[in-house]
């Protein structure tokens, strides 16, 4: 079988659905491709799957992660005329969920549908008309008339996913939904390929992990980690890019779309390990942004940090405008970057790497 591109791989990921908690299909395409390359692919009873490269049992082990999963529907109830009723998955936002085509995937494949959507001619604007609906309130058209027909195609905890396509809106920008996190799964990929081409230059065994269930609480990668318990964790998600008209920068901080990578200060974020970053990017010329974390980073990297006797861990996030919709956009500059980083990270990691609060 001939290798698979990384741009295939990239817009078959993209596309594969790979809802929270359904994330199967999702996960096969990523396993097909680091089964390229890595010595070692394993899985997990709900579907995370880790590829390594090993150099030895008396080096230290470097993870980079990233989760798999995207937001989504879920049937919930569907009313004796065929209307199916729909709550979320995750993180989805209510207010784009009326006028889309979606998908409801089922056991043989998946079903078409649009969610409702009153004319603006009919709404009743003096009684909430136009305003944000709850997720009851929303419900998928699939083209029948009755309950009966209705179950024939869809049944009760099918997953719900919009069917939005990716698009280069130029040679730089994507778009696309999904991109939290596929995006991520790529960038893990991509770089476990370029060490693997570089194996000679490595000191450490390295895991690339793309795990499930992040948007309902990180929970595959908290099984993964207690598994693996690496010495040290690169994990990616996306950030959101505050460049855009209408967001207040003094309470969201600054981030830009096309300035680099984003490397979090704080919280889970390891101070050893994200020094050591910081020397790296200043040493290989690598771009980067800063964000301070409040309370939580809001990603896999808070299952991971805390598992057993701690994994020294850090947070390298990709800038995202729209997240959490079917246009989710990011610079295909800053991917390249942070996987140039990632890179740069493990190779320039001694055998005994460790990164204690307290070391010299």
């Amino acid at each position: 079988m001939a290798e698979e591109s990384a741009k295939q791989f990239l817009e078959k990921l993209l596309i594969t659905p790979s809802p929270t908690g359904f994330e199967g299909s999702g996960v096969q395409v990523w396993k097909n491709y680091v089964d390229q390359f890595a010595n070692e692919v394993v899985t997990d009873a709900y579907g995370s799957c880790a590829a390594k490269i090993s150099i030895s049992g008396d080096v230290a082990t470097v993870m980079l992660e990233a989760h798999c999963d995207e937001i989504g529907m879920v049937v919930q109830h569907i009313s004796e005329n065929g209307f199916v009723y729909i709550n979320k998955l995750g993180g989805s936002d209510s207010t784009i969920a009326r006028a889309k085509k979606v998908f409801i995937h089922n056991k043989r494949g998946s079903v078409v549908g649009v969610t409702g959507n009153t004319a603006i001619h009919l709404q009743d604007q003096k009684n909430g008309g136009g305003k944000q609906p709850a997720w009851k309130e929303i419900y998928v058209d699939i083209g029948v008339s009755s309950k009966e027909e209705a179950l024939g195609l869809v049944q009760v905890g099918d997953p719900i996913t919009y069917a939005s396509d990716f698009e280069y809106l130029n040679e730089e920008i994507l778009t696309g939904r999904a991109l939290d996190n596929r995006i991520g799964g790529y960038i893990v990929a991509e770089a476990l390929r370029k060490l693997n081409e570089k194996k000679k230059d490595l000191k450490v065994n390295v895991i690339a992990l793309n795990a499930v269930q992040e948007e309902v609480g990180g929970f595959g990668a908290r099984m993964m980690s207690y598994r693996f318990m690496p010495d040290v964790a690169l994990v990616t998600d996306v950030t959101h890019a505050t460049d855009t008209p209408g967001i207040d920068q003094k309470e969201h901080g600054t981030v830009e779309m096309g300035k680099g990578p984003a490397i979090q200060h704080g919280g889970a974020n390891h101070p050893k390990v994200v020094a050591f970053l910081e020397e790296v990017c200043e040493n290989a010329k690598i771009e980067i942004q800063h964000e301070a974390t409040s309370v939580r980073t809001g990603t896999d990297t808070d299952s991971i940090f805390y598992q057993q006797t701690g994994i020294p861990s850090a947070l390298i996030s990709l800038p995202l405008r729209y997240m959490h919709s079917p246009v989710e956009t990011c610079n295909m500059n800053d991917v390249e970057h942070l996987i140039d980083l990632m890179v740069e990270a493990v190779l320039a990691m001694r055998p005994d790497q460790t990164f204690g609060v307290f070391e010299d």
